[in-house]
């Protein structure tokens, strides 16, 4: 009974990391990202917030000492738009929660369906990404640009006089998660914002054209508007038909209040111009992801003050939308004065290169500042997170990392990474494999095969 206990204490103590203790990061190049580098300083870590951080800071007694050894220290990476945690395996049906079918549209809600055990999270973590935002498709379009093609189908949910006549246009909600192992809920905040599409994924969607596309967002904005101000008439079937379930609606309000933001996947300059004056005639806000011609608009984007989401690699005409995607899109936006957060791909099992993307921007005219800053402090910002992490700031949850090197390199990897201030074990799936397949009798061959 007790080597019962003893095991069980032993499997939960794996299972989850120690509690936040004092940690003191030294030797160390420190990029606060909302201030200017420390070539040589150390960083402590008390109770999972970051405690202090300067080139004279004193380590606390008793604190766990890190010795970066001239490695570079930097807040944890955001992945700003990704389905980390809502799938596993792009082709099994049953392992993707990052969209709906038919039924709910602007309602869907990624959050729930969100695995804090899934095999990616610490092969996201070994690359330095601390959190993600996480952001719906719109699925049954035959895929597009930024999306993957579904064809699961959710129960439909309506009250009053809602409408069937609309097609699904909205993703669904996205939400915020914090990869820390062990936790039995990562997510940090959800119903963070609406995602919806334009061009050729959504034109698909509302039916082949462009136009109506705009047409059926712009009306679920103007039912959202007299649901909100008339929902007790709505209850009892004294309103108009609506085009979208109540559930839709409802997701809708905070749009329609500028409360939280349509994520919009757009990819030509023209697509984009229709995004920004939907943002400015219906009052909303937006944030762009994609954006592959966006150099070409990056001065109107600036004045709109709209952020973007940007995936340097995509430099190649795979479509007619894209026919203008360039390298240096990056650098162009951030010139004009476009604040750029920086994406790997949106799959679950790539996140890593987003850092390597940083550093193509880099290589392409994008400052090495911008480039930090738009895989860290940007995408906190875009999601209101900002308060909480994206910078090395005294009062910040300690969400960490310790690299070997320039972070932005491809021969520089993690060393340590701490997620509130505890250390997080280097557990992704290859990992895993190795420990239970690296172990051999006499025979030489290893467990499994004996």
């Amino acid at each position: 009974m007790i080597r019962s206990l003893l095991f069980a204490s032993a499997a939960c103590a794996l299972a989850f990391p120690a509690a936040a203790q004092t940690v003191a990061i030294v030797n160390a190049r420190i990029e606060p990202v909302s201030s200017a580098a420390i070539p040589n300083g150390t960083l402590v870590i008390k109770d999972g917030k970051i405690a202090a951080l300067g080139a004279k800071v004193t380590v606390p007694a008793g604190a766990k000492v890190i010795d970066a050894k001239g490695g570079v220290v930097t807040p944890g990476f955001i992945a700003p738009s990704s389905n980390l945690g809502a799938a596993e395996v792009n082709g099994v049906r049953e392992t993707r929660d990052d969209g709906t079918g038919n039924a709910l549209s602007a309602a869907f809600d990624i959050s729930y369906g969100i695995n804090p055990a899934s095999t990616f999270i610490g092969l996201a973590r070994d690359g330095g990404i601390t959190s993600s935002a996480v952001t719906p498709v719109l699925t049954g379009t035959g895929g597009g640009a930024h999306e993957h093609a579904d064809d699961g189908v959710v129960e439909e949910m309506t009250a009053g006089k809602s409408g069937d006549g609309d097609p699904p246009l909205f993703g669904g909600q996205a939400a915020f998660i914090r990869l820390k192992a062990g936790a039995p809920d990562i997510v940090e905040a959800s119903k963070l914002a609406v995602t919806v599409s334009l061009g050729e994924s959504g034109a698909r969607a509302a039916g082949g054209s462009r136009g109506a596309d705009l047409v059926l967002i712009r009306s679920a904005l103007e039912d959202a508007r007299a649901f909100a101000a008339r929902r007790a008439a709505f209850e009892q079937g004294a309103t108009r038909d609506f085009g979208l379930s109540r559930l839709d609606l409802q997701a809708l309000i905070p749009v329609v209040q500028g409360k939280i933001p349509l994520l919009i996947r757009v990819s030509r300059a023209a697509d984009i111009r229709q995004a920004l004056r939907l943002a400015a005639e219906e009052r909303v806000k937006i944030v762009l992801e994609g954006v592959e011609e966006g150099w070409i608009v990056a001065p109107e984007i600036a004045k709109a003050g709209v952020p973007v989401i940007v995936d340097p690699q995509d430099d190649l005409p795979g479509s007619f939308e894209t026919l203008g995607s360039r390298l240096d899109n990056a650098a162009r936006l951030n010139a004009a004065g476009v604040s750029v957060a920086i994406n790997g791909s949106r799959d679950f099992n790539n996140l890593r290169q987003e850092r390597l993307n940083a550093g193509l921007a880099v290589a392409n005219g994008l400052p090495y500042a911008a480039a930090l800053a738009g895989v860290t402090l940007i995408p906190a910002k875009i999601w209101g997170q900002d308060g909480k992490v994206g910078s090395l700031e005294v009062g910040k949850l300690a969400d960490v990392v310790v690299w070997n090197g320039d972070p932005l390199e491809t021969s520089s990897w993690p060393t340590t990474v701490l997620v509130g201030g505890v250390e997080q074990p280097k557990d992704g799936r290859h990992e895993q494999l190795k420990a239970r397949y690296v172990a051999s009798d006499q025979s030489g061959y290893p467990p499994a095969y004996r």
